[in-house]
């Protein structure tokens, strides 16, 4: 990747907050661009969250780029396990371990689109 950007989370990820996550995504995509999304602190995510992220994944992969999560939190790790979804990003620990590419214990790297 030539560009990589990390957008930092905090409180809460729902319909009300969704907004500026979406345009700082929108912002970033680009052909061999990476995006590591740092959920450390983000309280709570729901659906309208979430298919934010799946979105924006899908639009980077179609680009030619990426996008991974950092530092999920119980909460938001748990909804993104009952949901499936951590099966579809790369998930590191922290953002350092992004940024030096460590996938998370126990966490394989999703394949394909």
């Amino acid at each position: 990747m030539d560009e990589t950007v990390v957008l930092a989370l905090t409180g809460e990820l729902d319909h009300d907050t969704a907004a500026p996550l979406k345009e700082a995504l929108a912002a970033h995509t680009g052909p061999r661009r990476r995006i590591v999304v740092d959920c450390a602190g983000l309280r709570f995510c729901d659906s309208t969250g979430l298919n934010v992220l799946l979105r924006a994944r899908l639009r980077m992969l179609d680009e030619g780029g990426r996008l991974d999560l950092a530092g999920l939190g119980p909460p938001v790790d748990r909804m993104f396990e009952i949901t499936g979804a951590l099966s579809v990003f790369r998930v590191y620990e922290n953002t350092a371990a992004a940024l030096a590419d460590c996938p998370a214990a126990g966490v394989p790297a999703p394949e394909g689109p």
